[in-house]
């Protein structure tokens, strides 16, 4: 039998047992979130999910479409749309969410067959990040993570490709309404612009650059519009301030622990009646608090904890799923033991997974960077040194997410590669790399699963 004209059929029965493998994990995950959420019950709504709601019900009875400065437009306005169409039903919101979800999936592995240059990597980062159940579960609930990053990853992707007017226009509005969901963004936007670079002629080229900025402009100027009519100044939605006062006061490295955002909220609102007023109360709290503590104690402090909450395995997933409430669980959904168990078990194994193999994956990564893996990198630095500082949930780490599915799928990839005698060029797994890995995992893991043995919750 000729070997090497045997090996195509093969490969190609191999990645069709891959994916139908893939489909069946897809419907178990899916019907065991399905089932947690309505089968024993409805799981209630917490948090912000209630402000979006009922911002969601006041659009619709005919209020403001800005109706707050704290929360950004774009979820209240996407779930008023949702209800206007298939009446107030949570279901319809988890479904048109889903859908996002699933296209996350495809956006990401779209994206890191051109970061990590192979379908392997790609296919394998795209299925970490669907098969995660505390991944998929963010599409069941009423807050913007899934639309922001469904805009953020769009982005990415079209500026992926060569920088055509109308791609560059896209990306500037996937950016904007990005900014609109959550307003994170607001602030490194024009970063994106390095993309427009190139070697052959150093400054920006000026068209695409200028329609991706008109592109962002459109889609957030009504906004701006708004806050400079209603607070003399242009601006979309202003917590940062408060995120900043909540996160140098948080005390433990778990969400949901003597909460301090949902108790210092209704004290911030009332300390003020503009933004402004609210903004310069809170930094002369801030003054005060760096003056008595000292900044070096506090950054002691922050990085103690923060990056903690930021990769902690008690994902927001976790957290809502029956448990002790000294440790942060807030038994919102009603799950029997053995769901619970084997939700637990199912996120954590894949949280994991995703931050080991990742950490080998960068430790390992030897390609070049280009100028969208550049504008990549330097967003990733910039939502951790964000978070140092400011107030830190473990879902604030889904941005992130795609970016280390892809480190890990690349890993992953490669290690399969080798199994089979094959060459894998985007890493290199060299002993001093894998060093280098090992550690860095090692650390990402400990962040992950130490926090609640640090903080000794339930101790007493």
């Amino acid at each position: 039998m000729n070997v090497a004209a045997a090996l195509p059929a093969l490969r190609r029965r191999n990645r069709r047992a891959a994916a139908a493998a893939f489909i069946v994990l897809f419907a178990v995950s899916q019907a065991l979130l399905w089932s947690a959420w309505y089968a024993w019950g409805a799981k209630r709504l917490i948090g912000d999910e209630n402000a979006y709601h009922d911002f969601a019900l006041a659009i619709l009875a005919g209020g403001a479409w800005m109706p707050s400065t704290i929360w950004p437009p774009l979820q209240p306005l996407l779930l008023a749309a949702v209800y206007a169409l298939a009446g107030v039903h949570v279901l319809a919101v988890q479904l048109a969410q889903t859908a996002l979800f699933v296209l996350c999936g495809a956006l990401l592995r779209d994206l890191w067959r051109t970061l990590g240059g192979s379908v392997a990597a790609a296919n394998t980062a795209a299925a970490l990040f669907l098969l995660n159940p505390s991944i998929a579960a963010y599409s069941h609930w009423l807050w913007p993570e899934i639309p922001h990053l469904t805009l953020l990853l769009a982005a990415f992707c079209l500026l992926a490709r060569a920088a055509s007017g109308l791609r560059a226009l896209a990306a500037g509005a996937c950016v904007g309404l990005a900014i609109l969901a959550k307003s994170l963004l607001s602030a490194f936007w024009p970063a994106f612009l390095i993309v427009f670079l190139r070697r052959e002629r150093p400054w920006l080229v000026w068209r695409p650059a200028a329609l991706f900025v008109v592109g962002l402009g459109l889609v957030t100027a009504p906004a701006l519009w708004h806050g400079w009519r209603e607070y003399g100044r242009p601006m979309i939605a202003d917590s940062s301030v408060y995120n900043l006062w909540v996160g140098l006061t948080d005390r433990w490295r778990s969400d949901y622990v003597l909460d301090m955002g949902g108790a210092t909220l209704p004290a911030f609102l009332d300390s003020g009646a503009t933004p402004q007023e609210r903004n310069a109360v809170y930094l002369e709290k801030i003054r005060a608090l760096l003056a008595e503590r000292g900044a070096a104690a506090v950054v002691a402090d922050q990085l103690g904890r923060q990056y903690f909450r930021l990769f902690s395995a008690k994902t927001p997933l976790l957290s809502q799923l029956p448990g002790p409430a000294c440790a942060g669980h807030l038994s919102v959904y009603s799950t029997p033991p053995w769901l619970t168990r084997t939700l637990t078990l199912a996120s954590d194994a894949f949280h994991a997974l995703i931050l080991a193999a990742a950490a080998f994956g960068l430790a390992g990564w030897r390609r070049r960077p280009d100028r969208l893996a550049l504008v990549a990198a330097l967003f990733v630095a910039y939502q951790l040194a964000l978070f140092a500082l400011i107030h830190v949930k473990a879902r604030f780490l889904l941005p992130l997410l795609p970016f280390l599915c892809g480190f890990a799928g690349s890993f992953l990839a490669a290690l399969r590669a080798r199994a089979c005698a094959r060459r894998f060029d985007a890493i290199a797994l060299t002993p001093p790399r894998l060093v280098l890995g090992a550690a860095l995992a090692g650390l990402l893991l400990f962040l992950a699963f130490a926090g609640p043995a640090l903080d000794r919750l339930c101790a007493a």
